[in-house]
């Protein structure tokens, strides 16, 4: 038996990709879902979507996380150590998870996968894809009783050449999805969406200012920068993909600023995966600040896009080992950005796979000695003085520096 957990529809179409692709044999499929949003209880369940219909004969039951443990939220409830062992026999008895010799999860590090994984004990574990994160590290330690059954990390070749840092540290050895299989179960979905939402181009939201990455009036505030950059290039409708987890809200605002613009705005359903998107809308252009989204739709699609707000992000981020660095710095130094005014640009040129390795190192030291470069050139863009100083890649200020930055700071 082979049980997967998933929280996306994006992640249950991995997982059947996988499926299909041969990478967990045959035997009884057990499926466990969650809603992660910030609010499940108003948002529509993985296995409710319509895209889920086409993937659920891979399995052969599926059951709700959430229902499990309700009326706590997925993502922070826990077993204590003590509750383990009753939780344990618990599970395996109301879903009949006797003899499950492979668990299969997403977002390893944190709950719900990372409760889950501390119940469904003695079997194996095959992570995969997190999106862009897979290319950074891995964002908590893991205890030895998780990591050490650890087998492989099963990604898409998101950005080609780059090796993902997520699970190296354990030796985990990281397998690559093929693009055929992704893309089959992407067309395979499309055919069962909703009519085609009228638009030239897409925007695609995510929840910053939920993460606390940004406010919400900035998260706003860039949505409807977005949609005016579109609008200076003559973008006459819009189509906007909110985040699955982002709530509402977004889309009201959005809305609302539409109209003094003169473009007419489309909202794709939250549980409408934005590669759905792409395939049946096939747009003119993607924008977003730095969804995964933008990845696929580029690579998987061939579609233009471009990143805005980056540099914001890049700046408000913390603490500096903030899960979210390495996928914004990919986004960043890979992909054009738009300005406010619609023009594009392309970045200044980079060594991707050595800026990530210098920003993983960066982000996790202690983890990763094995990735200290010699040098490292001070760009603010990606780098923080202070932590070059800390790990001694920069000569650390005077007294008197440091009472001058002060000052400035104050001012």
């Amino acid at each position: 038996m082979k049980v997967f957990y998933a929280s996306t529809l994006f992640g249950a179409m991995s997982l059947a990709a996988a499926i299909d692709d041969g990478r967990f044999g045959d035997g009884r499929r057990v499926l466990i879902v969650s809603n992660n949003a910030a609010i499940p209880e108003v948002a529509m369940p993985l296995d409710k979507t319509p895209g889920f219909a086409v993937l659920r004969s891979r399995f052969d039951e599926v059951h709700s996380w959430n229902d499990l443990v309700a009326p706590l939220h997925p993502s922070d409830w826990r077993a204590r150590v003590i509750e383990v062992p009753m939780m344990e026999r618990l599970i395996r008895s109301h879903w009949g998870l006797d003899g499950v010799d492979e668990l299969v999860l997403e977002s390893i590090a944190v709950p719900p996968a990372r409760t889950i994984a501390g119940l469904v004990r003695d079997c194996p574990i095959t992570v995969y894809s997190d999106g862009l994160m897979s290319y950074g590290p891995t964002r908590d330690p893991l205890p030895a009783e998780i990591f050490r059954r650890i087998t492989r990390l099963i990604h898409l070749d998101l950005v080609p050449g780059l090796t993902p840092l997520l699970l190296s540290e354990y030796g985990v050895p990281p397998e690559i999805l093929p693009d055929e299989r992704f893309l089959s179960i992407v067309h395979e979905v499309t055919a069962t969406a909703p009519d085609t939402l009228p638009g030239q181009a897409i925007i695609l939201g995510q929840y910053l200012s939920a993460l606390e990455i940004v406010t919400p009036e900035e998260e706003a505030g860039l949505h409807e920068s977005m949609l005016k950059a579109l609008v200076a290039r003559g973008h006459t409708s819009v189509v906007f993909k909110p985040h699955p987890a982002a709530g509402r809200r977004h889309a009201q605002l959005l809305r609302a600023a539409a109209g003094p613009l003169g473009v007419k705005l489309a909202v794709a359903g939250e549980s409408v995966p934005a590669e759905v998107c792409f395939a049946a809308l096939r747009p003119e252009l993607v924008v977003g600040c730095f969804s995964t989204g933008l990845v696929t739709a580029r690579r998987y699609f061939g579609l233009p896009v471009a990143s805005y707000g980056t540099d914001l992000v890049l700046e408000r981020l913390a603490p500096y080992e903030n899960s979210n660095r390495i996928p914004v710095t990919i986004v960043d130094a890979l992909l054009p950005r738009i300005s406010s005014d619609g023009r594009i640009g392309e970045p200044p040129e980079a060594d991707l796979p050595e800026l990530v390795r210098e920003v993983g190192y960066c982000m996790q030291p202690d983890t990763y000695p094995d990735l200290r470069p010699a040098s490292i050139e001070f760009d603010p863009r990606y780098f923080k003085r202070k932590r070059l100083e800390t790990l001694g890649f920069a000569d650390k200020p005077s007294a008197f520096t440091r009472i001058r930055r002060k000052i400035r700071s104050a001012i």
